[in-house]
């Protein structure tokens, strides 16, 4: 992708503008429409290989594949209205479900295989799939979550005997003169419906329009490049690697294990990729594996992550290995469909999220949401210009976080430096306050951080009646380093002069961080861990 130029500011009203948004395909297309075209234009081409399943398809195997899908969901009557269900890994036929829905313009809702069973019922109560597509292993937690819905479900994997398997629909005649549908409601429409990263409570059902700029992330890629997202449908990961490659052309290498760093990188070197998307806690965790010394970076142009704090150490490892100046840290929201801003200048700014892509503002608000000018720190709010349904069923959630102006209030704290170059500094709801003085976890976190053993940490408040929040740290140590939950302590007492920021609740060492299904740390859960640790239960 090319990177993106410095944003236009304007300084009377205090409000960042990217680019102005240029559309290669015709504007009326749909994302289905878009796929289905290019995919007849390469159908020898390799779409897919799954690393863990040994499988190859060719474009116009996909194709196939995915129009079967489509026709045995319009042999049983469904409407755009329809919701499907996904809940499953990234085995070998879950995309042409994928491009199934796209073709038919019926959007489908994807949950995290690790939800509960109650977590499931919330969710799909909510949209209410008429089909729902699942590995085997999750069947019954599946059936069990959705018996009031009267949904049927297939299995993609380790078929049940009660479950129709994704084979059985596989076999369905395609419909004669096949043609993708004409959107309903043009691309206004909702394309998929994803899950917010639920560190605040129950998920919530966040629907992704027909959007051009879930391309933003692959406007340069072409038929010799070659994609992998560890990440499932339900996360905006996932799903935009999905869509590029069926807009590009690309070739995709797929696994369904759980994440294995040492797997990553004999992908990297087995299929020479050349494009890469990752959460931070993948990036960490491939950054510090034993194997990382030996890795081939080599092939990859293109290395994208997103989604959270990352150590500096952690970037600057993997860029030292790669061949170009391939890093780029990505921000936006899941509400979003896209990333908003991309940093194309690794070396020159490193901890900035960068800078604004085509098509959006940013204006930053102070707590009376008045709007601040470059290098002062408030809200992060942005605009996108285009039309966003809401979280499903939800208008209320859906008015809190977008305003009567239409600008997503993100609880993002940062600023933008005078290169418009946007820094996250924390989030407005993790503020902590010790006997009446306010501060952030992250200020705390990025002393820890400069400790040699530390490969990750996570710093949260424990309640004191009297002192207010106590800060206290889950850490987690380096490969083979040596490191005790004191060291941690006295090592921030003799870092940081201000005594409200010393850990005054202690710190614990721990395998690994709690996080959410999308790979995001989850403050609230590392917590619950902490104490339930030091009562010893």
């Amino acid at each position: 992708m090319a990177c993106v130029s410095k944003s236009n500011y304007d300084a009377e009203r205090k409000i960042w503008s990217g680019k102005d948004e240029s559309d290669y395909y015709a504007a009326d297309l749909s994302i289905g429409e878009i796929i289905f075209h290019e995919m007849r234009r390469h159908p020898k081409l390799i779409a897919q290989i799954s690393d863990t399943e040994n499988t190859v398809l060719t474009r116009e195997q996909l194709h196939l594949n995915s129009m079967r899908v489509a026709s045995y969901m319009r042999s049983l009557g469904m409407l755009q209205s329809d919701i499907v269900g996904i809940i499953a890994r990234n085995t070998t036929h879950i995309f042409a479900v994928t491009y199934a829905c796209f073709f038919n313009g019926i959007a489908f809702h994807s949950l995290n295989v690790s939800y509960e069973q109650a977590t499931i019922e919330k969710l799909f109560n909510i949209t209410s799939p008429r089909l729902i597509f699942c590995d085997g292993e999750d069947y019954k937690k599946v059936k069990l979550a959705t018996a009031n819905l009267n949904a049927k479900i297939i299995t993609m994997r380790n078929h049940q005997i009660e479950s129709i398997s994704i084979e059985e629909v596989l076999a369905t005649p395609i419909e004669a003169k096949f043609e993708p549908a004409r959107l309903e409601q043009g691309n206004n429409q909702t394309l998929a419906i994803l899950c917010s990263s639920g560190t605040t409570g129950i998920p919530k059902a966040v629907t992704i329009t027909n959007s051009r700029k879930i391309l933003n992330t692959g406007t340069k890629l072409t038929t010799a490049d070659v994609q992998y997202s560890h990440n499932t449908l339900d996360w905006v990961g996932g799903l935009l690697t999905t869509v590029t490659s069926g807009v590009y052309s690309t070739k995709r290498i797929i696994a369904d294990n759980p994440f294995d760093p040492a797997r990553l990188l004999h992908i990297i070197k087995e299929h020479k990729l050349t494009w890469l998307y990752q959460s931070p806690y993948h990036l960490a965790a491939t950054a510090f594996c034993p194997e990382f010394e030996l890795a081939e970076l080599q092939s990859l142009r293109y290395y994208f992550y997103a989604g959270d704090h990352c150590s500096l150490e952690a970037q600057q490892k993997i860029r030292n290995r790669c061949g170009h100046n391939c890093m780029h840290l990505v921000y936006g929201l899941t509400e979003l469909g896209s990333p908003v801003t991309v940093n194309c200048h690794f070396d020159e700014k490193p901890n900035s999220v960068g800078r604004l892509m085509e098509g959006f503002k940013l204006k930053i608000l102070d707590d009376q949401e008045h709007s601040l000018g470059p290098n002062e720190v408030g809200e992060i709010c942005l605009y996108s210009g285009q039309y966003w349904a809401g979280y499903y069923g939800n208008p209320e959630e859906t008015h809190k976080l977008r305003d009567s102006s239409l600008w997503f209030h993100t609880g993002d704290l940062g600023y933008m430096d005078d290169d418009g170059f946007l820094y996250i500094t924390d989030r407005k709801k993790e503020m902590l306050r010790y006997q009446n003085i306010m501060y952030y976890p992250h200020e705390i976190e990025d002393v820890i951080a400069q400790m040699p053993a530390v490969a990750e940490v996570c710093v949260f408040g424990v309640w004191n009646p009297f002192n207010g929040d106590e800060a206290a740290a889950a850490v987690v140590k380096k490969f083979g380093a040596e490191i005790q939950a004191q060291d941690v302590v006295d090592f921030v007492q003799q870092h940081s002069s201000a005594e409200y920021k010393h850990l005054h609740a202690g710190a614990i060492i721990v395998d690994n961080l709690e996080r959410t299904t999308n790979g995001k740390t989850n403050r609230p859960a590392n917590k619950a861990y902490f104490i339930k640790a030091k009562n010893g239960n």
